[in-house]
């Protein structure tokens, strides 16, 4: 008898062992997939980031517009967040979480896809060029500009490729597929995150979170690496002569295969999201037991048919609870703390994700800086400094177990330091490119007031040149003209890059002594104290990305603490709509409206309406960019020094140094924080959102 009940004691135990060992293997094969998912939308939310210049070129339209663009994704995610904040958790997370990653990969492919279809990238519109003929021949001089008048395009050719390219439109086919990738990216965190909360070990979740977010820098790792590849690739790469391509990666109307990008990230998230298909709802049963819990379900349904009458009862609850919910908003609204953290996180947050969104374009046009260089050097520099002051500034907190008000001033700190650091910008910035006709008159030799309608000199009104081409040359004088043309330049030798021009008249009245008046393809490269500039600029971006990462980790704690505890869900919740409506989605596109207004020289259509811009007054894209940035972060600092004096006020007496027992709280809000959709995936592109966000960091997100 006794032998006979210690075998029915070791099988108990071997089944007990089963059980635990298929939810181990369950939750684990969860936390795997959710790891390849995180680093998916990482992924995405930088490559957009990263091409949106290109994008802006490829299909020639404003910054403005290509912001617009840009918080599509904010658009799609708003979209679908109260619906999948709200039935997420009552339906079956991990497949939602699939349909998401394929969701978010099919928007990335959509994102792509107008390359295919759109034809040839033309970097000259004013003439018509073909691929496989010599692009030479194109390039008219003073002296052959009539005879060569033969090769610009027919009025009936122009008529068509204006029609062709109404094409350009199919920048709505990228709005719709970052939209898309914003619906897609929904799910993942509020559902992997509750989804872990409910059958991670007790203690464990803070855990698995961190490590989610560490694995999930990986995403931008491999975006930068992927995006500054594909940047020194031409956008037709695979389908034309290389060799018949007479720009470089450093000239303005250069377009990087930009579609790469989607079509990689596009298929690493449709490739992430099959394992969540397999994936049980809920990993403590075994398929058997949830087929069992399914016939006893069934078998209840006359005892609940019973029930129907509650129903309503529970109809009449809705009125109530939607005036409750009123009321619960209108506390939060007359809360004067939550009113102006909302209002300065909102400011602090839009100076970063507007800033972000257009870094690369600042860099290149402001130091002379490639796609490329720039994508490498912010995804080498930044992600491991952000990293780093991440972890000092929770160090800091835990160590120094600081209290509600010293979170806050720290915080505090760590922002007058990077504002101080964004200060010193203003002197980096470089002085505007000497260019013939918008910054200089055609001979060189004295400024003007403005770029608009620079008459022409001695030296080139004869040429008969077309003032809107945009095919700039160097003059051996240091000088950028707009054209061989308007250079009065009569002569040329060699092919594609190497071109060079001879006989310059308006270089020649320079005052050259050798005599050697000639011109090669391409703007003047930026000066040596240009260059300098750069590199302290670097130095400088690398210190602010520290300070700001280290201060901007725990400040959600604040939410908590200043509002009820009941309305604890609701006050994240609101929060994190205002800032994806007012800063994800309107930053982009007040920032790059802005920016367009310091443009010199706009490409034109087929249509004959204004495309891309060209080149940038630098003195005056510096100070808008800079100057909106910096506005909205000093008018930030002013309301947290208000926002600080009314919560010392407030807490005064309340405030202890932080216990265990806060600290879990601090862990439990970090979590319904995360759930409620603002997770922090550093430089996901985008779409970071954490109080203190770095400019890099949005990445993430997008």
């Amino acid at each position: 008898m006794g032998q006979h009940q210690h075998l029915n004691k070791t099988a108990e135990s071997a089944s007990s062992e089963k059980k635990k060992t298929r939810r181990c293997n369950g939750f684990k094969m969860f936390l795997a997939a959710l790891s390849f998912s995180y680093i998916a939308r990482a992924l995405g939310g930088i490559i957009m980031k990263m091409s949106i210049t290109q994008i802006e070129r490829r299909f020639d339209i404003s910054s403005s517009l290509a912001g617009l663009i840009d918080g599509s994704f904010e658009i799609g995610n708003l979209l679908v967040i109260v619906f999948v904040s709200y039935f997420g958790s009552k339906l079956h997370r991990p497949k939602l979480i699939g349909i998401g990653c394929l969701i978010m990969g099919t928007g990335s492919i959509l994102t792509a896809l107008p390359h295919f279809f759109m034809g040839y990238y033309r970097y000259s519109k004013e003439t018509h060029i073909n691929p496989s003929e010599n692009s030479t021949s194109s390039l008219s001089t003073c002296l052959i500009n009539q005879i060569l008048s033969f090769n610009r395009t027919s009025p009936e050719i122009v008529e068509k490729d204006c029609v062709k390219e109404s094409g350009s439109h199919m920048w709505m086919y990228v709005f719709m597929g970052n939209m898309l990738r914003g619906i897609g990216e929904t799910p993942i965190g509020p559902l992997g995150i509750s989804y872990i909360d409910d059958f991670a070990k007790e203690g464990h979740s803070s855990l698995y979170v961190g490590s989610l977010n560490a694995i999930g820098m990986i995403g931008p790792v491999i975006g930068f690496i992927l995006g500054s590849l594909f940047a020194k690739m031409y956008v037709d790469i695979g389908y034309v002569d290389l060799s018949t391509i007479r720009i470089t990666p450093k000239d303005s109307r250069w377009v990087g295969a930009w579609w790469l990008g989607f079509l990689v990230s596009g298929l690493f998230s449709i490739t992430s999201s099959i394992p969540f298909f397999f994936l049980p709802q809920n990993p403590n049963k075994p398929q058997k037991e949830r087929k069992v819990s399914l016939s006893l379900h069934v078998l209840k349904t006359n005892d609940e048919r019973s029930q129907t009458a509650n129903l309503t009862n529970r109809g009449k609850k809705v009125t109530k609870n939607v005036t409750g919910f009123f009321q619960s908003l209108k506390s939060l609204l007359t809360n004067p703390l939550y009113v102006m953290f909302v209002l300065l996180t909102l400011l602090q947050i839009s100076s970063f994700i507007g800033s972000f969104t257009y870094i690369f374009k600042y860099m290149e046009q402001q130091y002379g800086q490639s796609a490329s260089q720039a994508n490498f050097l912010l995804g080498v520099i930044t992600i491991p400094t952000i990293a780093t002051g991440m972890f000092l500034g929770g160090y800091i907190i835990k160590k120094f177990k600081l209290s509600l008000v010293g979170i806050a001033k720290f915080s505090l700190l760590t922002s007058i330091i990077s504002f101080l650091f964004q200060l010193i910008y203003f002197p980096l910035i470089c002085e505007s490119k000497s260019v013939a006709g918008l910054t200089l008159t055609y001979d060189g030799n004295n400024s003007v007031a403005s770029h608009i309608d620079v008459p022409l000199s001695y030296c080139n009104s004869e040429c008969n040149c077309d003032e809107s081409q945009w095919e700039p040359v160097c003059g051996n004088n240091g000088i950028t003209y707009l054209s061989p043309c308007l250079a009065g330049c009569k002569s040329l030798s060699g092919i594609k890059k190497s071109t060079v021009f001879y006989n310059c008249s308006c270089v020649e009245v320079t005052g050259l002594q050798n005599r050697n008046y000639s011109a090669h393809l391409g703007e003047c490269p930026r000066d040596d104290a240009c260059t300098r500039k750069f590199y302290i600029y670097v130095a400088i971006q690398v210190i602010n990305s520290w300070f700001s990462a280290t201060g901007g980790t725990v400040c959600i704690l604040l939410i908590v603490k200043i509002v009820q505890p009941e309305l604890k869900a609701l006050a994240m919740g609101f929060h994190s709509m205002v800032i994806r409506t007012l800063g994800g989605i309107l930053a982009p596109i007040y920032f790059g409206a802005l920016i367009d207004k310091t443009c010199m020289k706009w490409s034109t259509t087929s249509c004959g309406a204004r495309g891309a811009c060209r080149i940038y007054n630098s003195v005056f894209l510096g100070r808008v960019y800079l100057g909106l940035s910096t506005a909205l972060r000093f008018s930030a600092l002013v309301l947290y020094i208000v926002f600080i004096f009314v919560m010392k006020k407030k807490f005064q007496g309340k405030d202890t140094k932080a216990s265990d027992n806060e600290r879990k709280v601090m862990d439990e809000a970090n979590l319904e924080f995360l759930n409620n959709g603002e997770h922090f995936v550093p430089s996901a592109g985008a779409d970071s959102k954490t109080c203190n966000l770095d400019m890099q960091d949005n990445a993430a997100a997008n």
